[in-house]
């Protein structure tokens, strides 16, 4: 892993005045903010602002790092120490020192990763561990910024529905409509899963990529998990479970619904599904299951694990390399992401499950893509590369 200190941004100096009027603190102003070497009230002045920037409490037990983009800002509050605290990564790759801000007892230093960089880091001061975590970080692609002059579609929150295929659920989902969509000709549609997410950033690479023309006009559905009568959730019974009754949910309910309003091609080529973890290998079964319905998969870090075992313990989506490579081949396009910190526990290996579908994938001649980085269980990487993501799962699309 290789890295720069502040010292790339070290001709930015840090000015008392600015303290004063508050301009807020980011990890690049941090960064030249201690480069800068304040002393005496200025760095009295800049260790409240770092203070407050990463919270007074949580200073003194070890916080979270602030992240922009590939930038990442980390402080600690450690009185007594006889040298600077670092921040070092579990697998020793990664030490870095922390600088003590004049005489004050707060310490800071900013990084610039690179892009798809991944640790799990903590605070070491003295003889003691504080805080840590797992850390992951990309830049963000031009394609998910919002762009003067592309229309933008709109995004609707829908009356939570009751299921019949699901009986006894409901859930909260979200509708988008890009702004090209006309009723005299009728969109494609790609669903998502855990849509509370997806919801809040799909809808802006949508925009950008149908006006470049670079993907079809196409309706996003944002769903939820069901909740069940009791209030707990259905997602894993939904997900994980190898039959065809969520792609049954999506075509005798929600897509009829979608209908209302805004009309849908009903052609598989037309139709994609997406997901993450659980949510992931959910994309792939409707798909699998219903490949006339369904053509286009997007799984990131898609839990093709044993989760749901069954009476057997052997009934779950561990089965799906053995299954694609025995069965005839379904006419469907798979895109494939995980990161080799995923997962590994008492239902299997999220890392070798989704290499092991990529494997056999392409033994059985799928027109298939698979991203695997460094990352964790997270949605960070597949949402940093959706754009092109989107690209490739709807090349050479003909209506």
């Amino acid at each position: 892993m290789r890295y720069l200190t502040s010292l790339a941004l070290a001709t930015a100096l840090f000015a008392p005045a600015a303290s004063a009027q508050e301009a807020p603190l980011t990890p690049r102003a941090l960064d030249a903010a201690v480069a800068s070497k304040p002393s005496g009230e200025a760095a009295d002045l800049l260790a409240d602002r770092v203070r407050r920037y990463f919270g007074k409490d949580n200073l003194l037990k070890g916080p979270m790092p602030k992240v922009d983009e590939t930038t990442v800002a980390w402080a600690l509050e450690a009185p007594g120490l006889s040298a600077p605290p670092r921040v070092v990564s579990e697998d020793g790759r990664f030490s870095l020192p922390l600088a003590r801000i004049g005489a004050t007892d707060v310490y800071a230093a900013t990084v610039h990763l690179e892009d798809g960089d991944a640790l799990r880091w903590r605070y070491v001061a003295g003889d003691r561990f504080l805080g840590g975590g797992q850390l992951e970080v990309y830049r963000t692609h031009p394609d998910s910024r919002e762009k003067p002059g592309v229309p933008r579609g709109t995004v609707k929150q829908m009356p939570e529905w009751k299921s019949q295929v699901f009986a006894g659920t409901t859930r909260d989902w979200w509708v988008y409509v890009p702004a090209q969509y006309t009723a005299e000709k009728p969109a494609c549609v790609m669903v998502f899963q855990d849509g509370a997410g997806p919801k809040g950033y799909v809808p802006t690479i949508f925009d950008n990529l149908i006006a470049a023309g670079e993907m079809p006009v196409t309706v996003g559905v944002f769903l939820n998990p069901g909740k069940r009568t009791d209030g707990r959730s259905n997602r894993s019974f939904e997900y994980d479970t190898l039959s065809d009754q969520y792609a049954r949910f999506l075509l005798e309910e929600i897509l009829p619904e979608v209908e209302k309003t805004a009309k849908l091609r009903r052609d598989a080529a037309s139709r994609a599904i997406s997901g993450s973890s659980s949510g992931g290998i959910c994309a792939f079964t409707a798909a699998w299951r219903r490949p006339a319905e369904f053509s286009k998969v997007l799984s990131w870090v898609g839990s093709f694990t044993n989760i749901a075992h069954g009476s057997t313990t052997r009934e779950g989506g561990h089965n799906y390399p053995a299954l694609i490579r025995k069965s005839p081949k379904r006419d469907i396009r798979v895109f494939l992401q995980d990161g080799e910190n995923d997962l590994d526990n008492a239902n299997g290996n999220w890392p070798l499950a989704n290499q092991q579908m990529a494997k056999a994938l392409a033994f059985s001649g799928y027109d298939y893509k698979f991203v695997y980085g460094r990352g964790f269980h997270s949605g960070k990487h597949g949402q940093a590369i959706l754009p092109d993501s989107l690209r490739w799962l709807w090349r050479g699309y003909q209506p």
